[in-house]
């Protein structure tokens, strides 16, 4: 006796398409067959498991494509002028020093910087965050020698801050700004300087504890160079931008 059994089903799953065809009415069709063993003499099994795990993996890559973007967005450079002179005292522009020369720089005054990262972390922080603001990250860096001693510190600013220009310190009694971490220090940093050279609102969300002071402050006016800092990073700040500039060109030699 022949006993022959059929058992069909079929199940129609839709996606819209997405990229460049995203707003087109075309969609695409997946069919998704039961499990089943058909003796033709060659069996044949279809795995449900396996046509599911695919259509998951088309999800999941449409997914990350998504984040991608999100975070290049976040990532993403501001336009600025090309700084060609080392005698450019701008704050806004793109840097001439390579970040090893900046690394280099750090380690020939102070072998052993205390510091939670290693130097070429935090000088590659200073030009991912100094690049999504417009802000020159080598001689920001240099600024932050300035500020904390080759970050050897012994002033008010100690290590555990995250704090590389001294902001919110006032006084030998005011300790300033904490943060949780080198990369939101390198952060505040940069936005600050964007508080003063420019109008322009941060990328991010702004960690800058005194940039609605800065602005609140100045209004439309802006301080584009380092030497318009001179008595307003710091006070009395004789030279003070003078001597973060010949900082920043000791640190092209290396």
């Amino acid at each position: 006796m022949i006993v022959a059994g059929t058992l069909a089903g079929a199940l129609v799953l839709s996606t819209a398409s997405f990229g460049e065809a995203r707003h087109s009415s075309r969609t695409d069709q997946t069919m998704v067959t039961t499990t089943r063993s058909v003796n033709t003499g060659n069996s044949r099994t279809v795995s449900r498991n396996a046509q599911q795990q695919a259509f998951q993996e088309r999800i999941d890559a449409i997914l990350k494509a998504h984040k991608n973007d999100a975070e290049d967005v976040n990532t993403s450079s501001v336009s600025v002028p090309t700084t060609v002179s080392e005698y450019d005292d701008s704050i806004i522009g793109t840097p001439m020093a390579s970040q090893q020369q900046c690394v280099d720089y750090l380690l020939s005054v102070n072998p052993t910087p205390n510091i939670s990262v290693t130097p070429q972390e935090l000088v590659s922080y200073y030009y991912e965050e100094g690049a999504r603001e417009g802000i020159r990250p080598d001689v920001a860096f240099a600024q932050a020698l300035k500020e904390t001693g080759f970050f050897r510190y012994g002033g008010t600013v100690t290590p555990d801050q995250n704090n590389y220009c001294g902001l919110g310190t006032t006084s030998s009694q005011v300790k300033g700004a904490y943060f949780d971490s080198a990369r939101m220090g390198v952060r505040a940093q940069i936005q600050h300087l964007l508080a003063y050279a420019s109008t322009r609102q941060p990328s991010l969300t702004v960690v800058d504890p005194r940039y609605m002071l800065v602005r609140s402050s100045y209004g439309s006016t802006t301080l584009g160079h380092w030497g318009d800092l001179d008595g307003r990073w710091a006070v009395p700040g004789y030279s003070y931008g003078q001597s973060i500039m010949s900082m920043f060109r000791a640190m092209l030699t290396k």
